[in-house]
C-alpha cells in the first residue's frame, strides 16, 4: 500500500548557510527555510493541486511557475492572485535527493496539458500539449515507483485529466481523461493505492448549482482504465464551498481526510472519517476552525502513527502553521507556528512528508519582503513531541 499526499535553480551558499540547524529550547531543531524555486518576475504556486511523492530522502514535488503582474498588489496585499492571465504559465516539479535540503527543478514535455479548455482556473496553459486520450491501465498500481498526478481545467466543474509515470516522475505518460462523475470534477492530486488494479482518488465537484465545490471519494477496480464514484464526503454546502481533501489510511478499512471548508461559518478545515474503506464518511472534527481568507490542507500519518497537518494561514501574521493529532484525527494540539514572515496573504497550499531520519518537509508557496514574485518554498522541522 502507498499513500500519495496526493528553471533552474541555483542554491546560493548564503541560502545554503541560512538553512543550518539551530537549536530551539525544547531542543528540537527550529524549523528551516529553504528556496525550491525563485525567480524574479515569476509566480510560484499550489503545489497542493499538483502532489508530492517521496520515496525516504528522494522527495518529488509538483507546482505551477506562471508570470507575476506586476500592477496587481496594492499597499494592501493583492486583491487576487498576482499572476499575468495573459502569459501561460509552466507544469514544473523540483526533486531533491536529500530530503528537501536541495532541489532541481524539471519541466518535463510530458506534463504539458491538454489543449482542452486552453486554460487552467483561469491561466493560459503551454502550447504542445497532446489532446485528452483514454487509459489502458497500469499492470501494477502498486509498483513503489508508478506515480499520478491528477489536474483540471476550470475549478467549478472541470474537465479533469491524469498523468501517469512508471518511474518515479522522470518521463510521464498522458495527458489521459478523467470521467466527468458528479457535476463535473476539478481534479487534484490525493490518492492512495489499494492493490495492484485498485485505488481510491479524492476529488472536488462542483455543486448542483455548478459551483465550487463538495468532495467524492471515486474508485478504480481495474488499474485505473475506469473510475466510478464512491461516495459523497459530508453534505454539500448551501453556501460556500468544502473542496481540496488530503486523506491517509489508518488501516485495512480506516481512513481520516482532512478539507478545505469556506462557507458562511468560517474558514477552516474539518475531519472526515471512513470505517469502510471511503464507502461512506462520518464528520468528526474541526481540526483548524480560522485559517484567514482559507487554505487547503496536507496530512500525513507518522511513522510513530501520530497525524500532522500543515496549512498556510492567510491572516496576520501572514505564514505556515501546522497542528498534530495523537488519537487519529479525533483532536488537535495547538497550532505550531512554522514561520510567519510573508508579506501578504497569497501563499500555503503546502504539501508535506516524513523524511528518513523522521524530520517533516513542507513545501508551499511563499512571498516575503525581498521582492513582489511568488516562490516555492520548503521548511524542514522537527515534529518531537
Amino acid at each position: 500500500m502507498r499513500i500519495v499526499q496526493t528553471s533552474i535553480v541555483i542554491l546560493s551558499i548564503a541560502a545554503a548557510a541560512a538553512s543550518l540547524a539551530v537549536m530551539s529550547a525544547d531542543g528540537a531543531d527550529a524549523p528551516r527555510h529553504v528556496i525550491v524555486w525563485r525567480e524574479a518576475g515569476r509566480y510560484g504556486g499550489w503545489p497542493a493541486n499538483h502532489g508530492i511523492w517521496s520515496w525516504g530522502d528522494e522527495i518529488l514535488v509538483g507546482f505551477s511557475g506562471g508570470y507575476m503582474k506586476p500592477d496587481a498588489i496594492s499597499a494592501g496585499g493583492p486583491a487576487r492572485h498576482p499572476i499575468d492571465r495573459t502569459r501561460p504559465e509552466q507544469h514544473l516539479l523540483a526533486r531533491s535527493t536529500d530530503g528537501g535540503e536541495s532541489w532541481k527543478v524539471e519541466h518535463p514535455e510530458g506534463l504539458v496539458p491538454p489543449p482542452t479548455t486552453g486554460h487552467m482556473a483561469g491561466v493560459p496553459i503551454e502550447s504542445g500539449g497532446r489532446s485528452l486520450q483514454p487509459f489502458g491501465g497500469s499492470a501494477n498500481l502498486d509498483d513503489r515507483d508508478f506515480i499520478m498526478t491528477f489536474r483540471m481545467g476550470r475549478a467549478d466543474d472541470g474537465p479533469s485529466w491524469f498523468f501517469t509515470s512508471p518511474d518515479r516522475g522522470h518521463t510521464w505518460r498522458g495527458p489521459f481523461a478523467f470521467p466527468r462523475l458528479g457535476n463535473g470534477v476539478a481534479a487534484r492530486t490525493d490518492y492512495l493505492v489499494t492493490g495492484r488494479q485498485t485505488a481510491l482518488v479524492f476529488l472536488t465537484s462542483a455543486k448542483s448549482d455548478g459551483n465550487e465545490g463538495r468532495v467524492f471519494t471515486a474508485r478504480t477496480a481495474d488499474g485505473g482504465r475506469s473510475f466510478t464514484l464512491a461516495s459523497w464526503v459530508g453534505a454539500e454546502p448551501s453556501k460556500g464551498f468544502n473542496i481540496m481533501p488530503s486523506t491517509v489510511r489508518l488501516d485495512r478499512e480506516t481512513l481520516v481526510m482532512a478539507t478545505r471548508r469556506q462557507t458562511p461559518d468560517g474558514n477552516g478545515i474539518d475531519i472526515y472519517r471512513s470505517a469502510d474503506l471511503g464507502r461512506s464518511w462520518a464528520f468528526v472534527t474541526t481540526a483548524v476552525s480560522d485559517t484567514g481568507r482559507g487554505n487547503p490542507p496536507s496530512m500525513i500519518r507518522l511513522r510513530d502513527g501520530r497525524l500532522v497537518l500543515t496549512y498556510g494561514y492567510r491572516a496576520k501574521p501572514f505564514g505556515i502553521h501546522a497542528t498534530i493529532s495523537t488519537d487519529e484525527g479525533r483532536t488537535w494540539g495547538t497550532p505550531r507556528v512554522l514561520r510567519d514572515d510573508a508579506q501578504d496573504w497569497d501563499l500555503g497550499y503546502p504539501r508535506t512528508v516524513q523524511r528518513g531520519d523522521g524530520r517533516i518537509v513542507t513545501v508551499y508557496y511563499f512571498n516575503d519582503a525581498r521582492g513582489p514574485e511568488r516562490y516555492i518554498a520548503a521548511t524542514i522541522w522537527d515534529a518531537t513531541p
